[in-house]
């Protein structure tokens, strides 16, 4: 085959790169994006076990979560902005600037000298991360016809799990070893690997037709909603109450701005997120898919370690590693669900959708019958389950989404996939949370006797509850000495039992949280059942270019 020279004309709405370039430049491309995924998934799993030694460090213990909400924030917002001008303007340049942008956050948060300063740093790290992530797996649909793309998404949705496994043990080597500013600075020499493939290999096509205008009223209204909405979700019922002048505030700000921003999109000519791709009945079911899902999938890795450590008393790290056969689920659930999406059997994505949702729902419904006596092997298997559907998920409803629109709107399309499962999994986080810790306090007042409430005196239950550390595993002397050192003089039979209330109180609102996440699976299998299984607009594309003379 002869290949266009790159910088000569654009690819045709119906073509797939992989019909012009090279064998040797695919292969080094699908190289560079998936190093770069690696790269910006790895730093937020890094990050988490050097927390600690960066709080020691720098101070500022309140502004903690902060180091993470800020590059969270910044990534969701730029991601669905990201999509739309890739479409526009192509996909290389934004893609190189993400991975720069990403590398400058990397160097300058590792010099941060204050809590302030790494928390902005963060930020601009999130901007990066969020380009390489709004652009990766567009990237699939743009380099590979509909009948190849699912064995690739499965590949990129692997390294997700991937970084999941050895990120959080990594983090900590490196923190122990050397320094917490080294979980930033290793990402120095990849990133520039990284730039030296793309900048050589990466294909520079632009897109066909006429190029559109920038909706800047529509950027600015989507950064206006997402910001707030982020920051409040971020703040509830961590830093401030759900019903506070805070968190009401700007998630009543974020609908206002939310309203305007959809009315911009309705008279724009040149919207930043096409409400046309609504009208497809695929891509709305499956955004709402990712949006349930999304809900679930983030609330896991928090409550799960949360009952390893608080209910079966296991260490920090011991509960990091009994999450390694879930991960490792999650990457066996995705690269076979790429596979087999790619096979003859690929036009079934409704019936690999209710699969995978209803090896998740089961999942989640056995974890939440997990008791304190049961064996850790079974514990262990139910998560590989839960782990098993969602893997099998994560690919499928961004490559059903991606193969139901023309190439011209691929990358508002796959990036608004990633957006919304981000926003699931805040909102998803967040409410959870709530319930969560309201039925914690609940359990352990309707199980306290009088006795104890007045040998605890006034507060002094309210104190047990929000004492973080106590609720880590704690046993009759640990409980005993916290009271001795308040001055409350108390029995060690007396202190067992309310060892034993804590830790039933907190292992029954565990199991209520997944039991109300297999309420939300069941509703995405719901909503999953009303997938259309008819070719994509997309193959129907390239079916009619196959047939050109």
């Amino acid at each position: 085959m002869k290949h266009r020279e790159l910088s000569e004309s654009p690819v045709g709405e119906e073509e797939p790169w992989s019909n012009i370039l090279s064998q040797k430049q695919i292969v080094l491309t699908m190289g560079g994006i998936m190093l770069a995924l690696f790269l910006a998934s790895l730093d937020q799993t890094v990050v988490a076990t050097a927390l600690p030694q960066i709080v020691s460090d720098l101070g500022g213990f309140s502004k903690l979560t902060w180091v993470t909400s800020s590059y969270l924030v910044a990534s969701t917002t730029v991601v669905p902005i990201t999509g739309r001008l890739t479409d526009i303007y192509g996909r290389k340049k934004f893609f190189v600037g993400g991975v720069v942008v990403f590398l400058l956050g990397s160097v300058l948060s590792g010099q941060s000298e204050t809590m302030n300063q790494l928390i902005i740093f963060r930020a601009i790290q999130g901007l990066g991360g969020g380009i390489i992530m709004a652009i990766t797996f567009v990237i699939i649909g743009d380099l590979f016809a509909p009948e190849d793309r699912g064995k690739y998404m499965g590949f990129l949705t692997a390294v997700f799990g991937i970084t999941s496994l050895i990120g959080p043990t990594l983090g900590g080597f490196i923190t122990d070893v050397l320094s917490w500013q080294w979980i930033f600075y290793i990402n120095i020499p990849l990133a520039v690997l990284i730039l030296v493939v793309l900048v050589r290999y990466f294909p520079d096509f632009k897109p066909a037709g006429p190029k559109e205008r920038v909706d800047l009223w529509g950027l600015m209204f989507l950064i206006l909603t997402v910001v707030p909405l982020m920051i409040g979700l971020s703040w509830a019922g961590y830093q401030y109450p759900w019903i506070s002048v805070q968190v009401l505030g700007l998630i009543i700000a974020s609908s206002v701005f939310g309203i305007l921003f959809i009315l911009i999109e309705m008279r724009s000519q040149s919207p930043l997120i096409p409400l046309t791709l609504f009208r497809n009945r695929n891509v709305s079911i499956s955004m709402a898919a990712v949006f349930l899902t999304g809900f679930v999938m983030f609330a896991s890795p928090v409550f799960i370690p949360l009952f390893f450590q608080g209910v079966l008393g296991r260490s920090a790290t011991s509960s990091g590693n009994l999450l390694t056969p879930m991960m490792m689920a999650i990457v066996f659930g995705a690269a076979l669900s790429g596979q087999l999406m790619s096979s003859r059997f690929g036009k079934e994505h409704r019936l690999f959708g209710l699969v995978g949702l209803g090896l998740m729902g089961a999942g989640t419904f056995l974890v939440a019958m997990v008791r304190p006596d049961t064996e850790y092997l079974v514990v262990i298997s139910f998560m590989g389950v839960m782990g098993f559907g969602l893997g099998i998920t994560l690919p499928l409803f961004t490559l059903i989404v991606i193969n139901s629109i023309p190439i011209r709107l691929m990358g508002v399309a796959g990036s608004t996939v990633q957006f919304f499962r981000t926003i699931g999994g805040t909102v998803g986080l967040s409410l959870l949370g709530a319930f969560f810790n309201n039925n914690f306090a609940s359990n352990v007042s309707n199980s306290t006797t009088s006795e104890i409430r007045g040998i605890l005196g006034p507060g002094g239950l309210e104190g047990l509850t929000d004492n973080s550390r106590l609720l880590m595993g704690s046993d009759a002397n640990d409980i005993q000495n916290y009271l001795v050192n308040l001055g409350t003089d108390i029995e060690l039979g007396i202190s067992g039992q309310i060892a034993d209330i804590l830790k039933t109180a907190l292992s029954s609102a565990i199991s209520e949280t997944f039991i109300i996440s297999t309420f939300v699976v069941a509703l995405a299998m719901v909503v999953t059942i009303f997938l259309v299984p008819t070719s994509s607009i997309a193959e129907k594309e390239a079916s009619k270019a196959d047939k050109r003379p």
